[in-house]
């Protein structure tokens, strides 16, 4: 429909005041022939305008195409309807993010905090899908040795009624399935003990709400994010963990997080982690951001799938009370199944991409979609929630390769488990700090993560580091060029997983999709690495050849151990998001999902 819109002032109002609309100076007397003639033609104007609005408005709706008004009649608007938001179906690790009704979204009850009006600005999402390919290389000795995983478990969430849509969750299905973006919402003072006890609130960015972009916990494994703090008590040196709780915005937590005992002036750090591509946070509050010194990256260009809260604070607290004598990191050990010193996230063995990411946290997701901390009592009252977790290096670090070479992650009491001993992101740097030996792999600036504009940037990749206890970028250090970064990766990598092949091929998939077996999985995860670096950039060759099934996951293996050295060290171009490898929803971040 057309409308017609006659913006007027009131005859006789006064000079210079406006009635409503724009205004409109009149004339101080209406007597004068000019004045009338001028009156005629304005009345003529407006005449025809009126006369052909009315024309239109009869004209047959399917001329112009029929009118929205159907659409919204009788429907229950955000202000009115109290239906539930629908949740999407869970997704597993390698499926793509379970299609998602449109709907009004449920208001947040006490004591949950709402997101402010107006959100923070989320990166631009990746493009279509990135096909694994085969990469053709010199084959090396002998194939690689292949077992079965187990299948990832899933759990569905049980639709409910749609309301019709809003004005801010009008996308559709198809929009909400190809969604690689999502907000977190952070609790005001972060850094406390009741904030670390507030649930987290996952929704759509730029607005949209959970149901319209999918992002909700129940669609974990596409866009579950995921948040993990780490406490240091600098009067004596003694860590702690703790695992905050995200829940989709609208829902209940399905069991009251548990509030965690906080030592006087404890040192927090806070780590974000994405099963998507983009994670941007949003306070619930206009200070919530700062109360927490939270980073998401520089202005225009957010990290990605990680952010982090007060990590520069933590690292110079922990370094300076190691140094002190107060906080003692334990040795990593050496591997008895393999003679060589047991891997941090640091070492070259395992890096991939884009290191140090994500965290080891895990939820109980229950089959309406709800969450909860995971722990003995939540396992026992929610007997029929699936664990989930959040893709990472760290996760694999601490769940896969020392389990399977024999080594143990460090730990300290996780206080959202009763003191039981857990992992974190944060305690994997601290290790990782004490033992790596050199080469040492530092985030480098062709991680995606770090680039701007597709660009490499000192300043970004300085902000990541130093929110993860990694000394800044230096001309001096040799990991910190992309080109060596390469070169150790390739020179380093290749001849442990060659060596290894037995061992590994024993040892579980993180993601069945990517590999049927740990050494598959590392096997590919380094083929696409080596692309999506650039590393052919550096005159350098990719050492690895996998065979992939039907479903484009790595069956076997080989490898060339020559080593190599880089040619190129001067800056090169990055592929473009499209030209990388991966599975979609990671095939920009972590495009082998861990």
């Amino acid at each position: 429909m057309i409308h017609v819109w006659v913006y007027c002032d009131r005859p006789g109002a006064e000079s210079g005041k406006s009635g409503r609309g724009p205004y409109v100076a009149y004339p101080d007397s209406w007597g004068s022939g000019r004045s009338r003639r001028r009156l005629v033609l304005v009345a003529g104007v407006v005449a025809v305008v009126v006369g052909v609005g009315l024309a239109l408005a009869i004209v047959p709706r399917s001329v112009f195409g029929g009118s929205n008004a159907a659409s919204v009649t009788g429907c229950a608007t955000a202000a009115t309807s109290t239906a539930p938001t629908s949740t999407a179906p869970t997704a597993s690790a390698q499926s793509s993010a379970a299609v998602a009704q449109a709907g009004t979204q449920a208001t947040t009850a006490a004591p949950l905090s709402t997101a402010p009006a107006a959100s923070a600005t989320t990166a631009p999402a990746t493009p279509a899908v990135a096909a694994a390919t085969q990469t053709a290389t010199t084959p090396a000795t002998a194939p690689a040795t292949t077992a079965t995983a187990a299948p990832t478990t899933s759990a569905t969430a049980a639709p409910t009624a749609t309301p019709c849509p809003t004005a801010t969750a009008t996308a559709s299905a198809a929009a909400a399935a190809a969604n690689v973006s999502c907000d977190i919402i952070v609790p005001p003072n972060p850094l406390s003990a009741q904030g670390l006890a507030t649930p987290y609130q996952l929704t759509g960015p730029d607005g949209m709400s959970p149901a319209a972009s999918g992002c909700t916990m129940a669609n974990v494994g596409a866009l579950g994010a995921f948040v993990q703090a780490t406490i240091l008590n600098p009067r004596n040196g003694q860590l702690s963990v703790y695992e905050p709780l995200v829940i989709t915005q609208g829902t209940q937590p399905a069991a009251a997080p548990v509030l965690p005992r906080l030592p006087r002036h404890a040192v927090v750090t806070i780590d974000f982690g994405f099963n998507g591509t983009n994670l941007t946070q949003v306070g619930a509050t206009p200070g919530a951001l700062r109360e927490g010194n939270c980073v998401n990256g520089m202005p225009g260009s957010i990290f990605g799938q990680v952010s982090f809260c007060n990590g520069i604070s933590f690292f110079g607290a922990a370094f300076r009370a190691e140094r002190e004598g107060l906080l003692r990191v334990p040795a990593a050990g050496v591997s008895a199944k393999t003679g060589q010193a047991c891997p941090t996230t640091r070492n070259f063995n395992m890096v991939d991409q884009d290191p140090s990411d994500n965290v080891t946290s895990t939820y109980l997701l229950t089959a309406n979609g709800q969450t909860a901390q995971f722990n003995t009592a939540n396992e026992a009252a929610l007997a029929n929630a699936t664990p989930v977790n959040n893709g990472s290096d760290n996760e694999l670090l601490v769940a896969f390769l020392d389990p399977t070479l024999g080594c143990t992650p460090f730990e300290a009491p996780d206080l959202s488990q009763a003191g039981t001993p857990g992992t974190s992101q944060a305690l994997n740097e601290l290790s990782a700090a004490r033992n790596e030996q050199a080469p040492v792999a530092m985030v480098p600036e062709n991680d995606e993560m770090t680039l701007v504009n597709n660009n490499f940037s000192v300043q970004k990749t300085d902000l990541y580091r130093a929110e993860v206890g990694q000394p800044l970028v230096s001309g001096s250090t040799g990991t910190s060029s992309p080109a060596m970064f390469c070169q150790d990766m390739v020179d380093i990598q290749t001849p442990f997983l060659a060596k290894n092949q037995a061992l590994l091929a024993t040892g579980t998939s993180p993601v069945p999709g990517v590999g049927n077996n740990l050494l598959t999985f590392l096997a590919n995860r380094l083929n696409m690495s080596f692309t999506n670096l650039a590393c052919q950039n550096f005159g350098l060759t990719n050492p690895v050849t996998v065979t992939v099934d039907g479903n484009g996951a790595a069956t076997a293996a080989t490898f060339n151990t020559t080593q190599q050295q880089a040619t190129n060290q001067g800056r090169t171009g990055m592929p473009r998001p499209g030209q990388r490898m991966g599975r979609w929803h990671h095939r920009f971040q972590d495009p082998s999902g861990m």
